[in-house]
């Protein structure tokens, strides 16, 4: 007997990115006023000047449904067309049910395949490979990633190194097959992996416990251990770093993204920031960052981007996309 394979394709692309991000914004001097931080004391730690926070009602679901709303808007697609969706977060309210049939159903989708999946702050881009391979093995025809996250509800917000970083948000992406009008590939190989040694780093240690890091030992890992996963993620793919039109890495601190781009050498690429305003959004961060920066004109359709994660796990990861 021989087994029939479902039909897949060449490859898969990004056909559009949405976003959002609550309306409050909490800036530095107002987290001041209620532990001991000064605004100079996070932007030269950190790099954040605000960052929105969700309010008590508003859930994980809430935010991931109205950032994958825009993206199948943008997408000119319908609900009916998307057969999976994918949702990365490590901050859920339950760990069931998932988050990502709720979000199906409340954008009208008819029983698409859906599932989690966490990864710390590299989720989306774990979830953006996902998809590209179900894409291209034939799983799927159109896919919705949504990376959704809600870290303000698990954090000590009378502990300094943890309440000065984190803002709440979800960025969401469409992603489909290329066509013969557009035959290249849009979403590179990804380049991912992980270390469980360090897993105890970035952590919630249990139910009833705050997010914790040890801040200084992911800066020391993120800044030697990542710049050799870009590069990596670039010839995968085939492109020079010389040719990327952007660099789009996880919004974690902004030493770090300074530091990982000087070492990767990406000289005509525009580096993301968007932590100034946005904050440590996890898995949301770098949809979210994309979002802003094609809404900027900062990022053109077309244009070779990386995209370059990491979070708890340690877990890692790294594509290039073309930007739809």
């Amino acid at each position: 007997m021989q087994m029939r394979l479902a039909e897949g394709t060449a490859g898969a692309r990004i056909l559009a990115f949405g976003g959002y991000q609550p309306a409050r914004v909490v800036t530095n001097d107002e987290l001041a006023r209620t532990v001991d931080t000064t605004d100079e004391w996070i932007r030269h730690r950190i790099g954040v000047a605000s960052r929105r926070i969700a309010g008590p009602d508003e859930t994980v679901a809430d935010m991931a449904a109205a950032a994958g709303g825009k993206a199948l808007a943008a997408s000119g697609l319908s609900a009916a067309d998307i057969d999976l969706v994918i949702v990365s977060t490590s901050t859920p309210e339950t760990m069931m049910p998932c988050t990502a049939a709720t979000v199906a159903t409340r954008l009208g989708m008819s029983g698409p395949g859906a599932f989690d999946l966490n990864a710390g702050c590299s989720g989306f881009c774990y979830a953006l490979a996902a998809a590209s391979d179900a894409v291209r093995a034939g799983t799927s025809r159109h896919v919705l990633v949504v990376g959704a996250e809600k870290p303000s509800q698990w954090i000590d917000w009378t502990d300094r190194s943890t309440c000065t970083i984190f803002g709440d948000g979800a960025g969401a992406a469409v992603v489909g097959p290329v066509t013969d009008a557009d035959p290249a590939p849009g979403i590179g190989p990804v380049v991912w992996g992980s270390d469980g040694s360090m897993a105890d780093k970035i952590a919630i240690k249990d139910r009833r416990s705050f997010f914790c890091q040890d801040g200084q030992a992911v800066y020391h890992w993120a800044t030697t251990v990542l710049h050799p996963v870009g590069k990596k993620a670039c010839e995968a793919a085939g492109i020079d770093p010389g040719e990327l039109a952007a660099f789009v890495p996880h919004q974690a601190n902004l030493r770090i993204i300074e530091s990982i781009a000087k070492k990767i050498d990406v000289p005509r690429a525009r580096v993301a920031t968007e932590i100034v305003y946005s904050g440590n959004t996890s898995s949301a961060s770098i949809p979210l960052a994309l979002v802003a920066m094609i809404g900027r004109g900062e990022v053109n359709s077309g244009a070779a981007v990386l995209l370059l994660a990491f979070g708890a796990g340690i877990c890692y990861a790294g594509q290039v996309i073309t930007a739809p």
